[in-house]
């Protein structure tokens, strides 16, 4: 088991309600936080139905593939574990090495229909998608990401029924909010706000991903944070899982739903969940698991509480 001993493991089980979000959380990630995201050529190789342009994110283009497959066949619907292995069946065929996988603040139960807005949402259905090509930079500029969240988009709002007056965008394309560090973080915070019990949210991000030294005395077990690349991050900064968790996470309200989309490098643990699905093959155990690295050390610091709280009575 890792780190984790069964003891903690039982505590943390009865004392989740306090140390976790009051709504529920969940992430579809492009790959590990070791691997890099890929970026494909020419996105009608996944037969979405009108693609906003060749050059897109593997992640975002292959999940499309999916849930538009899936929604055609009325009489089918997947799972989150069929979801997740026919993604990376795709991508393994076209030779991507990337995991996707899933995480969460709660235990789901992963061989339930899948779905980016559940059964039971019946408030207000929001959206925030974020695309960065980093257009002007000297280094480091994407083609796709304005694509994927044009597709993406397309999607939410014909399957999911998203008003187009309640769908933020943020692209560095001289038209829309400029995705910087400030005008990120105001999004999040501005989306987390507004939403009431019952509603439902839906972010992405597509862009660049990236590793740095864990600021925090250790917290990452592998010494690192995982981070999202916001466009003036030469003078602002990455944004940082913690800021992230603190912002998005942290404060999202009982009854609210959170549905997120990282498709960037780097990306496994971006929002800190412990609850963790990867895909294997068809057959093998699916159930999400509290994920073995986990550190509770620093989701407990993120409520300004100590591991020791586990074990008070």
């Amino acid at each position: 088991m890792g780190f984790l001993s069964s003891t903690v493991l039982s505590r943390f089980e009865e004392k989740k309600r306090d140390v976790l979000p009051g709504g529920t959380v969940m992430m579809i990630s492009g790959c590990e936080d070791a691997q890099t995201s890929a970026d494909v050529s020419n996105v009608a190789d996944f037969e979405l139905p009108d693609p906003a342009g060749r050059a897109g994110g593997a992640c975002t283009s292959t999940l499309l593939n999916v849930l538009y497959e899936d929604h055609s066949d009325t009489g089918k619907d997947l799972s989150f574990v069929q979801v997740l292995i026919k993604m990376r069946t795709i991508l393994e065929s076209r030779g991507y090495t990337q995991v996707p996988q899933l995480t969460s603040s709660r235990q789901i139960d992963v061989n339930s229909m899948f779905d980016l807005v559940p059964d039971e949402t019946s408030g207000t259905r929001r959206a925030l998608l974020i695309g960065i090509n980093y257009i002007g930079h000297s280094a480091g500029v994407l083609s796709g990401c304005h694509n994927d969240v044009g597709n993406m988009v397309e999607y939410i709002k014909d399957v999911h029924g998203f008003p187009e007056e309640n769908i933020t965008l943020l692209l560095d394309d001289g038209e829309h909010t400029s995705p910087t560090y400030e005008n990120i973080m105001a999004a999040y915070r501005k989306i987390i706000e507004e939403s009431e019990p019952g509603d439902a949210i839906f972010c992405h991000y597509s862009g660049h991903g990236a590793k740095i030294k864990d600021d925090d005395l250790n917290e990452e077990e592998d010494g690192y944070d995982e981070s999202l690349v916001p466009l003036d991050y030469k003078t602002a900064g990455v944004i940082r899982d913690d800021d992230i968790y603190a912002t998005l996470v942290k404060p999202l309200k009982e009854g609210v739903t959170l549905t997120c989309l990282m498709d960037c490098c780097h990306s496994g643990t971006v929002l800190d969940l412990p609850y963790h699905f990867k895909p294997g093959q068809e057959g093998d155990v699916a159930e999400m698991q509290i994920d073995e690295s986990y550190n509770f050390g620093k989701l407990f610091s993120k409520i300004g509480a100590t591991v020791g709280d586990l074990f008070d009575p």
